[in-house]
């Protein structure tokens, strides 16, 4: 059996957990409100203020999907009541974020700044010109935005110049080497 599919996930206090017949999970917390469908095969319900994850048999299928399923389930009830935030350190000479009302300015080495328009749910915070934070509820979105905004300017192995993840290792390269 599913060593994450089969541990209980348990749900703090002000979050509120509903599953539909049709297998809709909707989890409410502080933070605001998550709403995903899941695999029909798979079985949510709530015992004693904690969520079971079970399958209906050992089909390789639904094998898979049980720690599939357990983990989407946990992340929803992890982002509404903490929330989910990743942040990005920019390398370079003269690479710099600011916020512009909602939007993210990044001067990244081109002969224009890039502009990055915040999606519903997802807040920027910079702490210092070269650091911001993406912030939000949803665990994938938020990733996909960091990931959207490294995107820019990956990490170069010669200087490590470009935006890299906080706590990320870029693997460097020695230079030419004269005679």
């Amino acid at each position: 059996m599913s060593r994450i599919g089969r541990m209980p996930i348990a749900i703090p206090a002000g979050v509120t957990f509903n599953v539909s017949p049709e297998n809709v999970v909707t989890v409410k917390g502080p933070m605001g409100t998550l709403e995903k469908a899941m695999h029909k095969n798979i079985t949510i319900s709530v015992e004693d203020g904690q969520v079971i994850v079970t399958r209906p048999n050992d089909d390789k299928e639904n094998r898979a999907l049980h720690g599939l399923v357990r983990a989407l389930v946990n992340n929803m009830v992890v982002g509404v009541s903490e929330g989910y935030k990743k942040t990005l350190e920019l390398v370079g000479v003269g690479y710099r974020a600011q916020l512009q009302g909602k939007k993210l300015v990044m001067n990244l080495g081109f002969s224009h700044p890039v502009e990055f328009d915040a999606i519903d749910g997802i807040e920027f915070e910079i702490v210092s010109p070269t650091k911001l934070i993406v912030k939000g509820i949803d665990k994938e979105l938020v990733g996909d935005v960091s990931a959207d905004i490294r995107a820019w300017r990956k990490p170069e192995p010669y200087k490590g110049k470009g935006i890299k993840f906080e706590g990320e290792v870029i693997r460097r390269k020695v230079g030419k080497t004269g005679k």
